[in-house]
């Protein structure tokens, strides 16, 4: 399960840096906090246009888009992204696909039976493989394929670059069984999530040699075993190209070619408009368009009631026209210049919405769902009563249904973090958490020491409270450093106090003596800055004459910019185990599901946000702290970092953040939204721990037990004092969680590993790091003619069965002009 910017293979092996909570959570029952045990939640079916392969023509192309061209074939490599998965998944073995239910189904193009056949003394896999099953070269599949792919993973030899080796490195031995068609894998201890292990499978020449491995499958893929071959790939055109493989023994490829063509979620409907693509994943604008251009079929020629120009209003259109026609000639031009532009724009439009009327919408719930993640390392969400209060601010189904109902969709939020609705095992965990409350939020930030008047209290000297204040000097840093873990987690806040004063005094690049005179002047600033707020009416009357709000220059702690509620939008995603690098791409969509409009003027990471950093002019500079009822403590407001991706496919997430921040404001917390670059989102803000608050995905998976376990591991110290993340950007976790996970690793029977992980995932949620929303949209727009393809939900595609109900001339698609 996982997805962006940093490559999640490089840390599948390493642990990961943070500052704990404290560690006994009291939440009386976690095995049984909601109702019932195995719940028969459906998941939403895929929307693929099934038909019969009899139904499907032979022959033609088919164009598919994808975000980037990948940055490798290799998908065990740390680079490997969304693109290498569904390239290499048309052209290589799968043993134990996902069927549509989210289970790992074994794959009969490959595999006669796969099967333990001993536990004792050791586990035994036997894998007998279908005897057709042959590369492209013509050789058969067999054991020394196995062997030289768990060679090169299992993580022995360092030569061999590779993300992840999770299973691999549990396998004692392999070696051919009664004859060539047979694999007998033995363990070195038990290993329940087996059916990962092969998927994909390469051929021994890539994975034999570091060489093929790490550079030669890159770029090329000479030996495969699917329904395809790699025919080639063009950088300048974008293009991989796709041929049926004439070796290949089962159903025969419907299609000729299949090609991946790379473009970005931005021009997607005008790929689809001239026919440069049949199928791609869209956001909920491109899809609405597509419905108004089916509509609009029958309208007979008039002019369109959506678009460009169809805001102008009668009055408006006679005063263009009077102006382009009027006696002022300078006037005149630029009246005429603007309507010929407008006019352009409209035909321009309605060309694109004739050619879109092709196109259908398939939608289903895509195998990933998006959450609110709470960095736990420092600062006041270091508090786990903190996190929770955060945690029961929320409405979570008000949330599901401003993403989810607009597109039809069941709008119920999600109640765990392991399993999504409809896969064997999932049950709701959050009542270890508990079910929204404003009340119990508001009692839970009052025991953590959080007050209306906190913020006016001058900072305590005393350890007392989970915000104390220490002086910022080397002798505490010192100490700090010599604190054992439990001094750490007992203290956890006021180190992030000291951070935080630490960090200003470095900023200043002075000495001790320095820092002294930084820290009068921060408690001078302190008072002026509370003096201020008495005369908030005298700044926000400057304010509005001024006609904009400069955020920071006015020294107040960066409260949550008006929210603004509009239409709806798409998303991408973050992933772990094998989905690992395409984060980076997926995050650059991320946003991209909602499409609800919400303002939020940039700031820096600091409160009350970068001098210079401007808010749309007619903005009102945020109402101070005490007006607003901000909680507070030891002199400081309760203001949470809230980073979100600025780019322009990421207005529907920052709509999804303005909805939080303003359930937030409720309880007494602030925020404060930092807008960040999407290509340094994760990479610079969320895997480097520089955030409260952030919102991102997690991929569904069938083995829980091995991808979810690198994100909940409890991060651990390293040797050199900092802390070893895995994947667990949130900095939250407990030695019992690491302990159910490591259980179900190697629990045999699946009845008692789900009921590990239901455990596990109620102490996840008891721990409030991950607040999980809603399962996220899956939107595919696809040419009406071809079948088999779409929104496949949880199941892998059946490339073989794609194809066009009618027969297109090889070509076509993509130069059609509908």
């Amino acid at each position: 399960m996982s997805h962006v910017g940093v490559p999640r293979g490089t840390v599948r092996k390493r642990r990961s840096l943070a500052l704990l909570t404290t560690g006994v959570l009291t939440i009386p029952v976690l095995a049984g906090c909601s109702s019932g045990g195995e719940e028969t939640a459906r998941g939403v079916p895929q929307d693929i246009a099934p038909a019969a392969r009899e139904t499907v023509a032979d022959g033609s192309t088919a164009t598919w888009a994808v975000d980037a061209l990948p940055a490798t074939f290799n998908a065990f490599q740390a680079d490997a992204d969304s693109a290498t998965t569904r390239i290499t998944g048309a052209l290589l073995p799968t043993l134990f696909p996902m069927d549509r239910t989210g289970q790992p189904k074994l794959n009969p193009d490959y595999l006669e039976s796969a099967k333990v056949i001993e536990r004792e003394p050791r586990q035994v896999v036997l894998y007998k493989l279908n005897q057709q099953a042959v590369w492209s070269d013509g050789r058969e599949i067999g054991a020394p394929d196995f062997v030289a792919q768990w060679r090169a993973l299992r993580g022995k030899d360092s030569a061999f670059w590779t993300a992840r080796n999770s299973g691999y490195e549990r396998i004692e031995k392999i070696e051919r069984g009664a004859d060539d068609l047979q694999v007998r894998v033995t363990f070195s201890k038990p290993y329940a999530d087996w059916r990962s292990l092969f998927s994909p499978l390469y051929p021994k020449e890539i994975t034999g040699s570091p060489d093929a491995f790490n550079d030669g499958a890159r770029t090329a893929l000479k030996t495969t075993a699917g329904p395809f071959v790699l025919k080639s790939m063009s950088k300048s055109e974008g293009t991989v190209t796709l041929a049926r493989n004439p070796r290949w023994w089962g159903d025969k490829a419907k299609l000729d070619t299949l090609v991946f063509r790379a473009v970005a979620a931005k021009d997607r409907s005008q790929a689809l408009s001239d026919g440069t693509v049949d199928i791609a994943d869209i956001d909920a604008a491109t899809a609405d368009r597509i419905t108004l251009a089916r509509r609009d079929r029958g309208s007979n020629g008039q002019p369109l009631n959506h678009g460009p120009g169809s805001e102008i209003t009668p009055a408006q259109a006679l005063r263009s026209w009077a102006q382009a026609h009027g006696s002022d000639e300078d006037e005149a031009e630029i009246a005429q210049a603007a309507r010929e532009k407008n006019r352009k724009a409209v035909v321009a439009y309605a060309t694109e919405q004739k050619a879109l009327r092709d196109f259908a919408v398939r939608k289903s719930l895509e195998p990933a769902y998006t959450q609110l993640a709470l960095n736990g390392e420092s600062g006041p969400l270091a508090d786990d009563r903190v996190r929770r209060a955060v945690a029961r601010a929320l409405d979570r189904q008000e949330l599901a249904q401003t993403v989810l109902g607009p597109l039809g969709l069941p709008a119920k939020p999600l109640g765990s973090h392991l399993a999504l609705a409809g896969q064997p095992g999932y049950k709701d965990g959050s009542g270890a958490l508990g079910e929204q409350d404003t009340k119990e939020a508001q009692a839970l930030l009052a025991d953590a020491g959080w007050t209306r008047g906190g913020a006016a209290e001058p900072p305590k000297d005393t350890k007392a409270g989970s915000e104390a204040e220490k002086k910022g000097g080397k002798d505490d840093e010192a100490e700090a450093e010599k604190k054992t873990a439990g001094e750490a987690e007992e203290d956890k806040d006021a180190k992030s106090e000291k951070t935080e004063k630490s960090e200003k005094t470095e900023k200043s690049e002075k000495s001790d003596k320095d820092g002294k005179k930084a820290e009068e002047d921060s408690t001078e600033d302190s008072a002026a800055e509370r003096k201020k707020s008495d005369q908030d009416s005298e700044d926000s009357a400057a304010s509005r004459d001024e006609g904009l709000y400069i955020v920071g220059d006015d020294n107040k702690p960066g409260a949550p910019a008006p929210a603004t509620v509009g239409s709806a939008s798409a998303v991408h995603v973050l992933a772990p185990a094998r989905t690992a690098a395409a984060q980076g791409t997926v995050l650059l969509r991320q946003a991209g599901v909602l499409g609800e409009g919400g303002a939020v003027a940039a700031t820096d990471k600091q409160p009350g946000g970068a001098a210079g950093a401007y808010a749309p002019v007619g903005t009102a500079a945020p109402a101070p702290a005490a007006a607003k009822g901000q909680l507070g403590k030891d002199g400081k407001t309760l203001t949470l970092r809230f980073v979100l991706p600025s780019g322009p496919g990421s207005q529907s997430l920052r709509s999804v953040g303005d909805k939080i921040a303003a359930m937030l404001e409720k309880i007494g917390v602030g925020t404060e939204i930092t807008k960040v670059p999407d290509e340094s989102y994760f990479k610079d803000h969320i895997a480097s721990g520089a955030y409260d608050l952030a919102l991102y995905s997690w991929p569904a998976t069938a083995y829980p037990a091995t991808d979810g376990r690198p994100i909940y591991a409890k991060p651990e110290p390293a040797t050199d004092g900092s802390l070893l993340v895995e994947q667990n950007y949130t900095r939250v976790g407990t030695d019992h969680i690491d302990q159910l996970f490591d259980k179900a690793a190697g629990e045999l029977d699946e009845k008692a590993a789900r009921e590990l992980m239901k455990q596990a995932d109620a102490r996840i949620w008891a721990a409030a790091g991950s607040i999980p929303l809603f399962q996220r949209p899956q939107l595919v727009a696809v040419d009406k003619k071809l079948a088999n393809v779409g929104a496949f939900g949880f199941a892998a595609p059946r490339y073989q069965d794609i194809g066009f109900k009618t027969r297109q001339a090889a070509g076509s698609p993509a130069d059609r002009k509908k």
